[in-house]
């Protein structure tokens, strides 16, 4: 029987203080059963070094109500040096003191995720009208390196992947993390996707929902703030590529992907 294939995605609000021990136990528990691929975020603490660098940060907002970072060339260099360099780093490390066979990667090493740089974005201004910017250094995921990831999960190694892509021209791109895992886990054939938070799952007039399908999920998406609504639509992304179910659950409760698991908690979306 093939075991259950698990992507996790960590979010950055999360990780400020390192790798949760509540996580690490239950990452450990679930590599002892399950094969397990690990997403990361980390774009506050991108952010932060970013300021402490003297570079500003820029967001836009896209027509569809997305929010997201503008990139230039050193903040993509500034990215890569904090999510590859230091985030990517502190969570192996963590892994392996937790007896985990754990390996970081980027979406550029062995190309593991290949994207198309954006020549033009098209972005809400503050007047509330639309207008065309330079796509700067964004890139929009195209492909996913599955035979690496497989062999290595194959092997007993569970992937760490910072969510950097490699373009065409071979240039470093900033790819969101959530859509980054969604692809990944298409591309692997993943039985669910795990999204773990700061809060605990999706909200529709401040009340819980906790299970919906891609199709109710499409019509809410409006009324979703920023930041979750990434999250349901790499959901939706993700179920669209074959994924069973996407789960939005809190990564701060004790047990968070056991539960998650076993739809005790969280917000499951399925295909319907």
């Amino acid at each position: 029987m093939r075991e259950m294939v698990i992507v996790v995605k960590i979010g950055g609000s999360i990780l400020k203080k390192g790798m949760d021990p509540k996580i690490l136990r239950d990452l450990k528990d679930a590599f002892i059963q399950k094969r397990v691929l690990l997403v990361h975020g980390g774009g506050d603490q991108v952010t932060e070094i970013a300021e402490k660098l003297g570079k500003s940060q820029k967001f836009v907002v896209s027509p569809g109500g997305i929010r997201s970072r503008y990139t230039d060339w050193e903040t993509v260099v500034i990215f890569t040096m904090v999510m590859v360099g230091k985030i990517n780093k502190v969570i192996v490390t963590a892994l392996h003191k937790a007896g985990i066979k754990a390996l970081g990667l980027s979406g550029v090493d062995a190309s593991v995720i290949r994207a198309e740089r954006k020549k033009k974005l098209i972005i809400i201004n503050e007047r509330g009208r639309k207008m065309m910017i330079d796509g700067g250094y964004t890139g929009k995921i195209k492909e996913v390196n599955s035979d690496l990831l497989n062999l290595l999960l194959d092997k007993g190694y569970m992937p760490v992947i910072a969510p950097i892509a490699i373009g065409d021209e071979g240039e470093l791109l900033n790819v969101d993390g959530d859509r980054a895992a969604a692809y990944i886990a298409g591309s692997i054939k993943a039985d669910k996707i795990i999204f773990l938070t700061d809060v605990p799952g999706v909200f529709l007039d401040g009340k819980p929902i906790s299970k919906i399908s891609i199709l109710e999920a499409k019509e809410i998406m409006p009324k979703i703030g920023f930041g979750m609504e990434k999250k349901v639509l790499a959901s939706l992304e993700a179920v669209s590529m074959g994924v069973k179910e996407s789960i939005i659950t809190s990564g701060i409760i004790e047990e968070p992907l056991k539960l998650a698991i076993e739809h005790k908690t969280g917000t499951v979306i399925y295909s319907g």
